[in-house]
């Protein structure tokens, strides 16, 4: 890359592929992105990544493909599923050098690809791993129309391996960066969850604790007996304490029990087959539940 612009290029791309700690992150449009500029800067017909994608039912491997030869990226990484570069470079987690599809080993090594790529046009490719330090995310293949190594503006070259590896290791920092922000984003979800449910069964204890004149732990211990007695969440229980949705009785244990169904401010748990009466053997629906 001697010009200037094509460096200018580089330098955002490369700021880009690690520009990932964002909510609205998508990996297969990043990654588009990211074949993209490969696809420019090395003058390529086309690029694409071959990905695993973590959060998919399937587990199976996802594809992103540059905007210039989008559909020849996507073909190409489609044929490889017998063998191929890009296969090649993501099991292994090493970069495979530039290929010329005209030689009678690449026929040999990849047939079914390499007789698609050279249809298409393709003279060479190759592909290096997106990977960050042992782990590998998945590979960046590029396809281009030449099969000298020296082409202008990177071609197949030393040079131009050297500028996808470049681009392929931000891209995996930049996965990595993403991933790691949305693991703790769920543990501050789960701790922020878990403060507020400890402020209500504190806020539940008090109101208890005031109501009957009792200690705080007498009424903690009321509220654990009725929520396992009840196969119910501490939290819920609390909730129905604090909206008043709970009758006193029902809580301590004394009140009766309706068609052997506990209510809680819409939380609700039948046992048995439902049809248990109270203990006095007449409650009805609802009974124990205060009604607005």
């Amino acid at each position: 890359m001697p010009d200037r612009a094509s460096q200018l290029q580089l330098a955002r791309a490369l700021v880009e592929a690690v520009d990932t700690v964002s909510d609205d992150f998508d990996a297969g449009r990043h990654l588009g992105r990211v074949s993209q500029h490969c696809a420019e800067l090395l003058d390529a017909l086309a690029a694409g990544v071959m990905y695993a994608d973590p959060d998919a039912a399937d587990g199976g491997a996802r594809l992103a493909v540059s905007r210039r030869g989008g559909e020849l990226a996507r073909e190409l990484l489609e044929a490889q599923r017998r063998g191929g570069p890009c296969v090649e470079a993501y099991g292994s987690g090493r970069a495979v050098p530039p290929v010329r599809l005209g030689s009678g080993d690449a026929l040999v090594r990849w047939p079914a690809f390499t007789a698609r790529a050279r249809a298409r046009g393709v003279a060479c490719t190759f592909a290096v791993p997106l990977r960050e330090r042992d782990d590998v995310f998945g590979a960046l293949n590029v396809f281009v129309p030449r099969a000298d190594p020296a082409g202008a503006r990177g071609g197949a070259g030393d040079g131009g391996v050297e500028l996808a590896r470049a681009l392929a290791e931000a891209a995996a920092v930049g996965l990595r960066n993403h991933r790691t922000y949305a693991s703790y984003r769920v543990l501050a979800q789960q701790l922020q969850s878990a403060l507020t449910s400890r402020i209500r069964i504190e806020q539940a204890k008090g109101i208890l604790a005031e109501r009957w004149g009792s200690g705080l732990d007498g009424a903690f211990d009321t509220l654990r007996r009725y929520a396992r007695r009840e196969r119910l969440v501490m939290d819920a229980v609390a909730q129905a304490v604090i909206e008043g949705t709970l009758d006193d009785a029902v809580l301590r244990g004394d009140g009766a029990r309706a068609d052997g169904v506990a209510r809680t401010d819409g939380v609700a748990r039948a046992s048995g087959d439902g049809t248990r009466p109270g203990r006095d053997g007449a409650g009805g629906p609802g009974a124990g539940v205060k009604r607005p």
